[in-house]
């Protein structure tokens, strides 16, 4: 899919392009590619001079590839996008490309980012919000850390209902199992807005020393670095919150081991006895007291159930079966 953003009274107007001669008519300050197919990859070369590489969006670049200029003027920059309200597919982090050329943006990303339509929005409702294609990439930017921050507090609101089921309940092992899945698909979710919140500084960084920000573009980006510095304290402090909710639930599962294992050991230690008088009472005595004594079998059975009430008697009132 191809989208081109035209700029007329301060305000983005998006054009889907699906014909070369469409795509002739316009002048865009910045070319949105989502998913693009071989064609409008041409289109992009015959229209703008402009060559998108194969691999743009993998994965796997070095990160000396992820930031660089090429000696014809293009600014090449990776940077990583969050997903997070996607419940089929999870919390991602979505490879974007961007190149800078003749003051048209270039962005090439496999599928739709909530950043992207939010930037949409505000650029359709906000005039003068946009004025050049380094506004376009300065505005992403800024919407992502604004993005990101909103995800952490969802992270803080499903923690906070994780907290309430572990400390203020009864933990039985579903309850725990339930708790430990939630917390690892949000420390899951910290972790890339920690990944995010960092890639973006660092691109943000790149575009200030590349020299082509002038000063009120400079002046916004160095308050993009300040809003990504002040959620690094939030996803710390959300690190040593999930930390602690994780050692509480496991050891709630280790007291409810305990319990199982403390019946055990009772019965064990109460029919110790029991067994103890079996085993002599089957010994070959010479005068056997079933034989020379007509009570011996309920003397017998008397004393195997004395034996097994007192241990339990004992525990009892030491407090040790409660």
């Amino acid at each position: 899919m191809l989208n081109v953003f035209t700029l007329a009274n301060g305000r983005l107007f998006q054009e889907e392009i699906d014909t070369l001669a469409a795509l002739d008519h316009v002048t865009p300050i910045w070319v949105d590619l989502e998913a693009p197919t071989e064609e409008e990859k041409s289109w992009i070369a015959q229209r703008f001079e402009l060559s998108i590489p194969e691999n743009v969006v993998d994965e796997d670049l070095e990160e000396s590839a992820r930031f660089y200029e090429e000696d014809n003027g293009e600014l090449h920059i990776r940077s990583d996008f969050l997903i997070d309200d996607d419940a089929e597919a999870g919390a991602r982090n979505v490879r974007v490309a961007f190149i800078l050329f003749r003051n048209v943006l270039f962005s090439v990303h496999a599928e739709d980012l909530p950043v992207f339509r939010l930037l949409r929005m505000r650029a359709r409702r906000i005039p003068a919000l946009i004025e050049d294609a380094k506004d376009v990439l300065l505005k992403l930017y800024d919407a992502d850390a604004e993005y990101s921050a909103d995800s952490l507090e969802g992270v803080y609101d499903a923690l906070e209902q994780v907290s309430r089921s572990v400390l203020q309940n009864k933990v039985n092992d579903e309850a725990a199992a339930g708790a430990l899945a939630a917390i690892a698909r949000e420390e899951d979710l910290n972790g890339r807005i920690r990944r995010n919140v960092m890639d973006t500084r660092r691109a943000v960084s790149f575009m200030m020393r590349s020299r082509l920000l002038n000063a009120e573009q400079f002046e916004e980006a160095r308050q993009i670095l300040r809003d990504i510095d002040s959620l690094d304290s939030h996803t710390a402090f959300l690190f040593d919150k999930i930390n602690f909710l994780m050692d509480a639930t496991v050891g709630f599962i280790n007291i409810n081991q305990n319990k199982i294992i403390k019946i055990f050991s009772v019965a064990s230690v109460a029919f110790l006895p029991p067994t103890l008088i079996a085993s002599i009472y089957g010994m070959n005595f010479a005068a056997i007291p079933e034989l020379n004594w007509s009570l011996g079998y309920p003397w017998a059975l008397a004393l195997m159930v004395a034996s097994a009430i007192t241990p339990f008697w004992y525990f009892r009132r030491r407090g040790w079966l409660n």
